[in-house]
């Protein structure tokens, strides 16, 4: 009983007093080092490459281990994290991720380095999940939970952009290795803090749990991961590289679904699905990651290559985007109290198809204005359609639920930054090979001219090898061609925003909160038997089922929402 009650004590402490801010702030640091893992290596890349030698295979699979091995986990640990404790499955996290850290920092070969950054991948599948759940189960007031997301959002958001700015400071002053050792002293601080400052919670725990259904949706969704990403990679739609794997795990989540459908206790809530606003609001998560990940990859080699800036500098010229990002979370909560979630996120995709439209006025000298502007308008869109997402997302589902539409949310995030690198980059490659092809009426090899048109990057080392008027030529050419590909590019890109801020539209009016404080509160928690009740359009919370409509819900008092998003066992 001791045990009981101060598990209940803690998170009743959490959920109601001030403790469930600092509660918030170590689970955005905990994402804020998943997110800055994401990006960090992108600019120690050609570091690791002179140091370990790895074959163009190798490199690949350095590279994409942690996404491919974090999105295809993330059911698994999300829905795993309902059930034993998100907290315990947090700490893990945590450790794994400290451990993985200082392997890949002390990598003497490719293979370890691979392996090192697929348990990193782990690490970061129970940490992500965990940290959306968690924060929807200690902030139940939905006023209070949408301030939270807006913190948490942009805390993902700063993670992901600042990654190549501490990259490539500390490849320019360290070693490769660095930019993973610096988790270790984090986690360190972090492991012991979440033992004591974090709330135990689980959800509903009855029947077993599904280990083939995890299984099965672990291979589906890394089969669909893997296909997109070898697309984005150039191996082309139509290869077998790309079609088995993408056919083998799209059957494999086909079958996935049909056997959630069946079971009576199933590991994902496939009903979720049926309300317009949640099929909506991932929609929109992976439309806006498929912008912002393409975009922000086509970015960077435009102001490395064609600008001719240096990794840190690269780095430092993504800043703006980074703090307008911050500001759209800070604000995030008035805002979508004020418009609702249709108008901030339908206005969020606009805006930031506006800013694509104005980065189509880039040219081939630098203009910091432009791109300052640009940068902002995009990163304060962008923020704003995350935002409106993930807190309607949430909103949607019970808090028994929370791990499950955790889970779901995280790999929407990570498919839409796949399918941005694969579409986005596609298009970038299919605009940009044809402005070479006459290369040869003016005197350079075929040869030359074919291995230019794979990318701006490989038409410098060719240029160079060529030397003379020759290389100098096929340099201007294919800078020309980059730029024209990416004025058509971020054309494309405009056209997917705009097809978000359509698909907004479904999303609900206004959050459906009275101003009266406390009235916000998600009657779910307390009430799971009426969590599958109808949701009218327009509406975000649970109503009373339609065989009771004249029925009235008591207010919960403070002790049932604790006990109901709390597990009653200590996970010390």
């Amino acid at each position: 009983m001791t045990g009981t009650s101060t598990a209940v004590s803690r998170l009743r402490a959490a959920a109601d007093g001030a403790n469930r801010w600092v509660v918030l702030v170590v689970l955005c640091l905990s994402l804020l080092l998943v997110a800055l893992d994401a990006t960090v290596l992108h600019v120690a890349v050609p570091a690791v490459t002179e140091d370990l030698r790895p074959s163009a295979v190798g490199l690949l699979w350095i590279v994409d281990a942690y996404p491919l091995v974090c999105a295809s986990l993330l059911i698994l640990f999300g829905t795993l994290g309902d059930r034993i404790g998100r907290r315990r499955v947090l700490l893990f996290g945590y450790a794994l991720f400290g451990v993985a850290s200082g392997l890949a920092a002390a990598a003497d070969s490719p293979g370890v380095l691979i392996a090192a950054r697929a348990l990193l991948g782990v690490g970061g599948a129970m940490i992500m999940p965990a940290t959306l759940s968690i924060l929807r189960q200690v902030f139940p007031d939905r006023r209070e939970r949408a301030l939270a997301i807006g913190m948490w959002t942009a805390v993902a958001a700063v993670g992901a952009a600042t990654g190549p700015v501490i990259g490539g400071f500390l490849v320019e002053h360290y070693w490769w290795g660095s930019v993973f050792l610096i988790n270790i002293p984090l986690m360190a601080l972090i492991l012991p803090a979440g033992r004591w400052l974090l709330p135990e919670s689980r959800g509903e725990s009855d029947g077993p749990w599904d280990v083939l259904g995890a299984l099965l949706a672990a291979a589906g969704v890394l089969g669909v991961v893997l296909g997109i990403k070898r697309t984005g990679g150039g191996e082309g739609l139509l290869n077998p590289a790309t079609l088995v794997p993408l056919f083998a795990g799209a059957a494999l989540l086909v079958l996935f679904v049909r056997r959630q459908k069946r079971r009576t206790h199933p590991l994902i809530d496939i009903a979720m699905f049926s309300r317009p606003a949640f099929t909506t609001a991932v929609g929109c998560i992976v439309l806006a990651m498929l912008a912002l990940v393409g975009l922000e990859l086509i970015a960077v080699q435009y102001l490395q290559l064609v600008l001719d800036l240096s990794p840190l500098e690269t780095g430092l010229r993504l800043l703006p985007l980074t703090f307008a990002a911050m500001a759209a979370g800070a604000t995030g909560s008035y805002t979508l109290s004020r418009v609702g979630p249709r108008r901030m996120v339908g206005w969020g995709f606009v805006l930031t198809a506006v800013a694509v439209l104005l980065l189509t006025l880039m040219g081939q000298h630098d203009r910091p204005a432009l791109l300052t502007a640009g940068f902002v308008l995009l990163g304060f869109g962008l923020q704003s359609t995350l935002f409106g997402a993930y807190e309607s997302m949430l909103s949607e589902v019970p808090a028994e639920r929370a791990g499950g539409a955790a889970a779901i949310g995280e790999t929407s995030y990570q498919l839409g930054a796949g399918m941005g690198i694969a579409l986005l980059g596609s298009v970038m490659n299919a605009a940009y090979a044809p402005g070479l092809s006459r290369l040869h009426e003016e005197g350079v090899p075929a040869a030359a001219g074919s291995a230019a048109s794979h990318s701006l990057g490989e038409a410098y080392q060719v240029a160079g090898r060529l030397g003379g008027p020759m290389g100098d030529l096929l340099r201007n050419t294919a800078r020309h061609a980059f730029v024209d590909g990416l004025h058509i590019t971020l054309l494309v890109s405009a056209g997917l925003l705009l097809l978000g801020a359509l698909a907004a539209m479904r999303l609900p009016r206004g959050m459906d909160c009275p101003p009266v404080k406390g009235a916000c509160r998600e009657q779910t928690a307390a009430l799971p038997e009426q969590a599958a009740g109808s949701v009218p359009r327009g509406e975000s919370h649970r109503l009373p089922a339609p065989d009771a409509p004249a029925r009235r819900v008591p207010r919960p008092s403070r002790r049932e929402p604790a006990e109901a998003t709390g597990s009653g066992r200590s996970a010390r």
